[in-house]
């Protein structure tokens, strides 16, 4: 009896000795991330049975079991890869925020100065310091469209480092788990029993992972994971690390993506794959607001340069030189910025031989005596499909050109105008791509003409020609000094003209030269047909000529009323230093939409980036907030199943110690009385 009440005693010891290195156990870990607490299972022993009947044999412990739900463990994992998207998101275009808001550091300020510079050298033309100002403060703006171009490509070199590290710390997780793996299905095999630290590790591995790219396992029957990322791609198989690897990017080598080892060589993954985690965060910021940041400075630059330069080209420098009249050595400078043509980008893949293909900026289109361009701020592909068609794409929104030839595909873009034009050293063969980046690295490479910086005087402030009205007129018509339109060309043969007024209409056009009246059709001046008539106060302009030797696009008004025999001329502005007349046009760019289509001027469109980047900022640091508080709850439930409660353990510790006490004290009961049968027996 007294053997039985022992043996009995000391599984109830057992049992509670259990309990207590558990209890233990938790208190000791209650700090540790990602422990989930563990309790033992107790169990019955098997009845003896006698002939009174089942006597019980005490208790064993039959596992000790992890407190974990893999639904509540998934919600966690979940909440940390949206939670990390967010926050790497967020405080990358903070820096982009900062940059361009920044008074010290943005466009406006720089912006304004310039064109006040150009204000104040229309009032004062012949001064020469007012023109050396002008040149420091276009000096000015264009470095500061180098330094914010610089600084966002900066901002790229960092991603790319970034996106190193991230994918070699997705690598370093992805390692360990496959030998916690290893380590848990040799551990299960050898004991049957779960190793729940082991467990716990290798699921704060995955949540941490979740934290970089999010996942999705699933468990072998060994208890190994398996990992999968983006639709399915494996990361780990059981104890076999796949792993993920940074490559250039096929069609822009400039650019790290992720891709995944195979069998064949490394498979570039596509970044709409890469979701969640900080690695999706760096992806997507790039993609859409590194990348849009990066083009809409360009295309402000682009625009600023090809639009003033446009317009310059039509004035008249101090030197009485413009396209009219050009004299060397201090020949006519028409282009006030340089600026480097768009980048073309020829894909790694592309068949060897493939020709090489440019792009050009367009031409700047006229519009109400300024001009605009057609820039806006997507990348484009073009590509050769099977039977050579060519296709162009916007990458913002898929919307496509397509042609035979780039010609073709040319002729297709002169009705729906994008900015440029592009050109090849040959035909493009089937497969071959090229990304075309027209405005990217245009802030990057805008200058003011070194010509210029030299002699400020070149700046063409003045006006080429003039009209004015003859001193012997007896009617009270006046005219005014007239100014250089969009159409204006510059080879002129027939100055001076001499107009005359006689029975309403206005004689002494050149022969062939085309005349509009207000923007109306144009007028083509023959023998049959000299004259076009009269009205005060509409603009005359002179359109273009068959020879193109009279001055296309020189306009002027005509107000009052001419006697018959009144004359009015046409010619070269010379000797005048103190015209200021396309210098206030270039000043009038400052407020014309002379972007996106004629829908934004400079400013315009830079605050336009500047709210947009701002309020992208803001919702993310909303969206950023809301999931740290989505990913609490997640902890929070989690918690309420897994985390060390201490007031618990603390009552644990009590109740084990006190069914130990119980069971030491029916073991030196089974003692005593085992002493008493052996005293009996001498």
């Amino acid at each position: 009896m007294g053997s039985g009440i022992i043996s009995t005693a000391v599984t109830g010891l057992n049992v509670a000795q259990y309990g207590l290195l558990t209890t233990e156990h938790n208190i000791a870990n209650a700090n540790t991330p990602g422990f989930s607490r563990q309790r033992t299972i107790q169990g019955s022993n098997p009845a003896l049975l006698t002939g009174a009947g089942f006597i019980g044999q005490g208790a064993h412990v039959a596992t000790v079991e992890r407190m974990y739900s893999r639904f509540l463990s998934d919600q966690v994992d979940r909440s940390q890869s949206s939670a990390g998207e967010l926050a790497t998101y967020h405080a990358q275009i903070s820096q982009i925020d900062n940059l361009l808001a920044d008074p010290g550091t943005g466009l406006s300020p720089v912006l304004q100065a310039f064109f006040g510079s150009v204000q104040q050298l229309a009032g004062n033309p012949s001064d020469l310091p007012s023109r050396q100002a002008m040149v420091s403060a276009a000096q000015s703006l264009s470095a500061r469209y180098q330094s914010l171009s610089d600084q966002l490509a900066q901002m790229y070199d960092g991603i790319n480092s970034e996106i190193t590290a991230a994918v070699a710390s997705v690598n370093s997780y992805g390692e360990q788990i496959a030998l916690l793996n290893g380590r848990i299905s040799v551990a299960e095999a050898s004991t049957g029993q779960p190793p729940n630290d082991l467990l716990d590790t290798r699921d704060r591995m995955v949540l941490e992972l979740n934290q970089l790219i999010r996942t999705r396992t699933t468990t072998n029957a060994d208890g190994s994971y398996n990992v999968f990322v983006g639709s399915g791609q494996q990361l780990v198989v059981g104890t076999q690390l796949i792993g993920m690897t940074t490559t250039s990017a096929a069609d822009d080598p400039s650019r790290l993506v992720v891709g995944l080892r195979t069998a064949t060589g490394i498979q570039e993954m596509p970044e709409s794959l890469v979701s969640g985690g900080s690695l999706s965060g760096l992806l997507a910021f790039r993609r859409e607001s590194l990348d849009r940041a990066s083009n809409d400075l360009g295309s402000n630059a682009a625009s600023l340069a090809l639009t003033f330069n446009a317009q310059h080209a039509l004035g008249q420098d101090f030197f009485g030189q413009s396209l009219l009249a050009s004299t060397p050595p201090t020949s006519f400078t028409p282009q006030f910025f340089s600026l480097a043509q768009p980048a073309v980008v020829s894909n790694t893949r592309n068949p060897s031989g493939s020709p090489l293909v440019s792009a050009s900026f367009d031409p700047t289109t006229p519009f109400n005596g300024n001009f605009y361009t057609d820039l806006g701020n997507s990348d484009y592909r073009l590509r050769a499909d099977a039977g050579g068609a060519l296709t162009l794409t916007r990458l913002a929104d898929s919307r496509q050109w397509s042609g035979a030839d780039l010609a073709a595909v040319n002729a297709e873009l002169s009705s729906d105008p994008q900015g440029f034009v592009l050109a090849s050293t040959g035909t493009l063969p089937a497969g071959s791509s090229y990304l075309i980046q027209p405005t990217r690295g245009a802030a990057r490479g805008i200058t003011v003409n070194p010509a210029l910086v030299a002699d400020a005087r070149l700046i063409a402030a003045a006006g080429p020609l003039r009209a004015s009205a003859g001193t012997a007129n007896t009617g009270t018509a006046t005219v005014t000094s007239g100014e250089a339109g969009p159409g204006y060309q510059g080879a002129f043969a027939a100055l001076p003209i001499s107009l005359q007024y006689n029975a309403g209409e206005l004689l002494g056009f050149p022969v062939n030269t085309r005349v509009s009246i207000d923007g109306a059709t144009a007028v083509t001046i023959t023998a049959l047909n000299p004259g076009i008539a009269y009205t005060s106060g509409a603009t005359v302009t002179v359109v273009g000529s068959v020879a193109a030797s009279p001055p296309a696009g020189f306009s002027f008004v005509m107000t009052g009323l001419p006697n018959n025999g009144d004359r009015f001329s046409i010619e070269v502005n010379t000797g005048a230093t103190a015209d200021g007349r396309n210098a206030l046009t270039l000043a009038q760019l400052q407020t014309q939409r002379t972007m996106s289509g004629q829908t934004a001027s400079y400013q315009d469109a830079y605050a336009r980036l500047v709210s947009e980047t701002g309020n992208r900022t803001r919702q993310l640091q909303v969206s950023s907030d809301a999931q740290q508080n989505l990913l609490a709850q997640a902890q929070a439930s989690r918690d309420s199943l897994s985390a060390v409660n201490l007031d618990e353990e603390a009552a644990n510790l009590i109740r084990y110690q006190q069914a130990y006490q119980a069971s030491a004290r029916a073991f030196q009961i089974g003692a005593a009385l085992f002493d008493t049968i052996l005293e009996l027996g001498r």
